[in-house]
């Protein structure tokens, strides 16, 4: 018989199945990779049992609850449970504190489907408590080097070459820019987070100790970064990639042209994944229309909308090099250069993608 778990360590190292007890509106809000939803209340009647408990107190509460999880709802409930305890028999279930519900659960189970199964001591809390010490602690512990350069030289390609990289924009599914958000939208802030801090663990045990991040805002997109690794990110040494204007505008238009017009097509068939791709690339320019300035909205504008007409008429994306070009120099390229500037007493090292590849290769042997 498996006992109640207190080791979260292991329990994230190994992506042990898990299974959320806690209502469909806790779930949404932060949650764990390989976690399932199989709350024993739903939001309305745990919102009822919430009133009841502030108005007439505990025992009135779990009167209330085993009303409202009763009969046919506690069987279909209690089915769910049961096979997904089945199909998981390494996995254990939770609630937010590891109290009521996962015990509620946790006895059902035993008492009425045979299955004896373990929960996560603390719940959720305790967990997420775990993680978000794993991110503190390495920040505290552990090496940092950062990866910077102007847009379009293929941060991103060199950091997927890498085996200690904690990739930023990967955990937030965003690229990180005006244009940068995916079609297949982000995670929430508390599961970034939980990615972001199971990343760091894995790489820990195998015995990583210095990490490479690319430069990045507070911000990607919606997802905010840790306050304490942010804080570190203003003083860690750089490693600066240089590429030339022209590779620079292909890889964009590779990346967030043909691959995000992919994106949209899979997710929401040919027709309305095109309409869609080209609505969502007019408004990540119109989301930088004041800093452009209303000239050169205009003009780049006008270029984009060129551009998308004649792709979604013939496919073609040629079109997109121009204003892409323009975006680059008269826009991204100054903002970046002036950034280089500010940080250039940081910058340990400057080369093409093999050169800079090869330096953090050779500085993560050095330790």
């Amino acid at each position: 018989m498996r006992h109640d778990c207190t080791d979260f360590h292991q329990l994230f190292l190994s992506d042990t199945p898990l299974m959320d007890m806690r209502a469909p509106v806790e779930f949404a809000k932060g949650a764990f990779p390989h976690t399932v939803n199989l709350p024993l209340m739903n939001d309305q009647e745990r919102q009822k049992v919430g009133t009841c408990y502030k108005q007439h107190g505990q025992a009135a509460a779990i009167t209330l609850g085993h009303q409202l999880v009763s009969g046919a709802v506690k069987r279909e409930r209690l089915h769910a449970w049961a096979t997904f305890a089945k199909t998981h028999p390494d996995g254990y279930l939770y609630c937010f504190r590891g109290g009521l519900r996962s015990l509620i659960v946790q006895q059902w189970l035993r008492d009425e489907a045979g299955i004896a199964y373990p929960r996560i001591k603390g719940g959720y809390k305790a967990m997420r408590t775990f993680l978000l010490e794993t991110t503190q602690h390495a920040v505290a512990e552990c090496d940092f080097v950062l990866l910077g350069g102007l847009t379009g030289t293929g941060k991103t390609d060199v950091l997927h070459q890498l085996s200690n990289v904690l990739d930023l924009e990967g955990h937030a599914n965003h690229r990180g820019s005006s244009f940068g958000k995916r079609a297949s939208g982000q995670p929430a802030q508390i599961d970034f987070e939980n990615r972001l801090a199971i990343d760091v663990l894995k790489k820990r045990d195998r015995g990583i100790e210095q990490f490479v991040l690319e430069d990045e805002g507070r911000i990607v997109g919606s997802c905010t970064l840790p306050l304490e690794l942010y804080q570190g990110m203003q003083q860690y040494p750089m490693v600066w990639l240089e590429d030339s204007c022209a590779n620079r505008v292909e890889r964009i238009l590779r990346d967030y042209v043909v691959n995000l017009c992919a994106e949209f097509v899979d997710l929401h068939g040919e027709e309305q994944g095109r309409v869609l791709y080209a609505e969502r690339m007019r408004t990540s320019l119109a989301n930088i229309r004041k800093r452009l300035g209303g000239e050169r909205f205009q003009r780049l504008s006008e270029l984009l909308q060129q551009a998308l007409q004649e792709q979604l008429r013939s496919g073609a994306v040629d079109l997109h090099r121009g204003w892409i070009e323009g975006l680059l120099k008269e826009y991204y390229d100054p903002m970046y250069a002036y950034q280089r500037e500010a940080k250039a007493e940081r910058i340990e090292f400057a080369g093409d993608a093999r050169e800079v590849r090869e330096y953090l290769k050779a500085r993560s042997l050095r330790g």
